[in-house]
């Protein structure tokens, strides 16, 4: 790890440079919005550009990391408002529909999940970003998956980002609220994760 700059206080370790980043890239966010620049976060810091590149490759890897860290508040207070819901399908539809009903007032949650320089989908569902920000959203419910017959995570993580992703994109016209797109959730999303036997074979995501 480089001292040179940090306006003499140089961290102890890469750990503590990475954090004093991000954290100076949440100010800059605050100030700037998602249009901040990696100088704007430099001279925060009394370090140069160069400093800052170092740890983070691109103002979009910045912007995302940030936004990540973030949403530490948000993954709380959804496993608050989950509670004790065990049974997989409603924890599921739940889920998605309180984390889309969120979007406005969690400014960090919109960074990562619309479209933009900090998108968790600007590689796609599938990748390592959105992968991180889907587990975090499982480990939160009160489910146990196992028991539940439900082995593959990793799908069903994908499987709900999908969805995720189509409401940001389109929310529809007119978009669906409440009652309205936990029906349309509970309709098309949570048989999904209910045994269905065909010939007494289960559905993949019960698969063990």
């Amino acid at each position: 790890m480089r001292t040179h700059g940090w306006s003499g206080a140089a961290p102890a370790d890469d750990a503590e440079a990475v954090e004093r980043i991000v954290a100076a890239a949440r100010r800059a966010i605050d100030r700037s919005g998602d249009e901040f620049s990696i100088a704007e976060v430099a001279r925060d810091l009394g370090v140069t550009r160069q400093t800052v590149y170092r740890y983070f490759p691109s103002v979009e890897a910045l912007l995302t990391a940030t936004a990540v860290a973030q949403t530490e508040h948000f993954l709380n207070v959804l496993a608050e408002h989950l509670g004790d819901i065990r049974d997989p399908a409603t924890a599921v539809v739940e889920g998605i529909a309180y984390t889309l009903e969120r979007l406005p007032e969690e400014k960090y949650l919109g960074l990562l999940l619309r479209p933009g320089r900090a998108s968790a989908f600007s590689a796609g569902v599938t990748s390592d970003t959105a992968r991180s920000f889907g587990r975090s959203l499982l480990h939160r419910f009160s489910v146990d998956w196992a028991a539940a017959g439900i082995s593959d995570l990793d799908e069903l993580v994908e499987h709900m980002l999908r969805i995720v992703q189509s409401f940001v994109i389109d929310p529809g016209r007119p978009p669906r609220r409440g009652a309205e797109i936990r029906g349309y959730l509970s309709r098309w999303v949570a048989p999904a994760l209910v045994p269905r036997g065909i010939n007494g074979c289960e559905c993949s995501a019960h698969r063990r």
